[in-house]
């Protein structure tokens, strides 16, 4: 295969992302492939890691995966776009560069990210994903293994659970309900909902953890949402997969799988 037939393939990969990124996929697409048309911009070292995961990811053939990895790329430059507006610029720690007998940390975290996204069935959360991608290019402060880490702590969580997250991350400008919470609600929904709230807890992504039986059976403190903290992993979390950013009406939704009315 030619250098212009990985290139086309590329950027049509990128391209197919369009049932779950919409239009945001043409455009990532001529961003990354055509920057001097492009009427946004990324930086070349980022747009040339993007380029690298399009073109290895290229020869997918389920459906779609395929629409789910072309997507994650379009989400990484829609957010890439936000942080050079900003003025953040990407890292210059040797992230992007090759290393002696492997290739760079960036391309290794863009191919895992690519495959956390194929192997997200809910696809709301593919979005998320390509912010993940675009937020580590610009944090010196998180190296390779920090960011496996919290792809590997993300992998396991529902979207129902992104949005507690978001949520608790957001609790200093949205105040979180005051009713306490039931332990074991009657219908099926709210017990859901509770359980993924207590798996977050005791994930170590939220304090407190769930509270332990007492002596003598005495009764367990009732939990309130507005009790709820995120921990160091909550906040590597919240913050790389840039939550503060997902959707108010996801979060409103979460709570109200609870029994809970936004504050």
């Amino acid at each position: 295969m030619t250098a212009a037939e990985e290139t086309s393939t590329g950027r049509t990969l990128i391209r197919a992302g369009g049932p779950v990124a919409g239009s945001m996929s043409d455009a990532a697409a001529a961003v990354v492939y055509e920057p001097a048309a492009a009427r946004v911009q990324v930086s070349d070292l980022f747009a040339a890691t993007l380029r690298t995961a399009a073109e290895q990811t290229a020869g997918i053939t389920a459906d779609r995966e395929r629409v789910r990895a072309g997507a994650v790329l379009a989400f990484a430059v829609e957010h890439a776009v936000t942080v050079h507006r900003a003025g953040r610029p990407v890292r210059s720690d040797g992230f992007f560069d090759a290393r002696p007998g492997s290739r760079p940390v960036a391309d290794e975290v863009a191919e895992s990210v690519v495959a956390a996204a194929r192997r997200s069935t809910d696809e709301r959360r593919v979005r998320h994903l390509g912010y993940l991608l675009a937020e580590v290019a610009v944090s010196p402060d998180v190296d390779g293994a920090v960011v496996g880490r919290a792809l590997q702590l993300a992998g396991t969580l529902s979207w129902r659970q992104l949005a507690l997250l978001a949520a608790v991350g957001r609790r200093d400008r949205v105040p979180l309900p005051m009713a306490p919470l039931e332990e074991e609600p009657r219908g099926w929904a709210a017990w859901g909902a509770r359980e993924d709230l207590a798996d977050l807890q005791r994930s170590g992504l939220l304090d407190p953890p769930p509270a332990q039986a007492r002596p003598g059976g005495a009764a367990l403190p009732r939990l309130r949402m507005a009790d709820l903290r995120l921990t160091r992993r909550g906040v590597l979390v919240h913050r790389l997969l840039v939550l503060e950013m997902l959707r108010d009406d996801a979060v409103a939704a979460a709570l109200a799988d609870m029994g809970l009315p936004r504050s």
